[in-house]
């Protein structure tokens, strides 16, 4: 129900959300590695990777919350660092854990949080918490783990942000909530701008069907990141003899001696003849 976007790459030129070199250490662990990261405007950017990749450190730096040790990260044209009120004003946040007032209430929250934003639109956050089923007159302490994510999900959708960053903000929640976020994730209602998603998740076959590009990091590095559509036309698991490294090879999948290889056949002389991948494939290939 939910595809993806197919607005194409002509409209997406300049990158809304980068960043640049970025480092970040800690207790004496590279948990950012170099990380170079460019994201078009309208673009739905699946970030992907196992646990410990560096995903949510990478996530809290694009909004300004982690300082970068080396490089920087820039979000609607202003250094993350020092985001403007009018970036702020565009920006939805979802951290992978919910950040809430205990002795709030749902609705309580939609006021407190509202009054910090310009165009806050109290009817459609409570529009937004029907159809998540969120019970508005329950403090955030007594609602469950899903609830929370849910109310986190709203708070950030309130104010119709054409930014989101999104850490893994459906892990809780059941198929059936799971679909009508992604429904109110994709229900813009503003003209203006295009929506801009940068969503980190483990279900897969979620980020499948919406996204647009996909980022795979490991150990603190983009290891691949490139158009979803052109992922699957053109990345093909291949298998050869013995040490043989096949013509447009770009990763060694597997122990070697199983002799499997990602290429992609864009690359000059590249094999065609090897199998397509969807996104769990891939996942587990370049995590092998």
């Amino acid at each position: 129900m939910f595809e993806r976007n197919s607005s194409g790459g002509d409209t997406m030129n300049e990158p809304i959300i980068s960043a640049h070199g970025v480092q970040h250490v800690y207790q004496r662990k590279a948990v950012l590695n170099q990380v170079n990261l460019d994201v078009p405007e309208g673009a739905v950017l699946g970030l992907v990777g196992r646990n410990g990749a560096g995903k949510s450190t990478l996530l809290r730096s694009l909004v300004g919350l982690t300082v970068p040790d080396k490089g920087f990260c820039k979000l609607g044209g202003c250094f993350s660092t020092g985001l403007s009120d009018s970036v702020r004003e565009r920006l939805g946040y979802v951290a992978q854990t919910p950040d809430l007032f205990d002795w709030l209430t749902v609705d309580a929250h939609f006021e407190r949080i509202g009054s910090l934003y310009a165009h806050w639109d109290q009817a459609h956050a409570h529009a937004l918490a029907a159809q998540l089923a969120l019970p508005l007159n329950t403090k955030s302490k007594d609602l469950s783990l899903g609830d929370q994510q849910k109310l986190s999900v709203v708070l950030a959708l309130g104010h119709d942000p054409d930014i989101l960053i999104l850490d893994e903000p459906v892990a809780s929640l059941d198929p059936m909530t799971r679909r009508a976020f992604m429904r109110a994730l994709f229900d813009q209602r503003s003209s203006e701008r295009q929506r801009t998603v940068i969503i980190s998740s483990h279900l897969l076959s979620d980020l499948e069907r919406v996204v647009t590009h996909v980022a795979f990091m490991r150990e603190g590095r983009i290891q691949l990141m490139d158009e979803w559509d052109a992922l699957t036309e053109h990345l093909r698991l291949v298998k050869v003899k013995d040490t043989e490294v096949p013509r447009g090879a770009i990763f060694q999948s597997r122990p070697a001696e199983q002799g499997l290889w990602l290429v992609d056949t864009r690359l000059p002389g590249a094999l065609s003849d090897g199998r397509a991948l969807n996104l769990d494939d891939l996942f587990l290939e370049l995590n092998s």
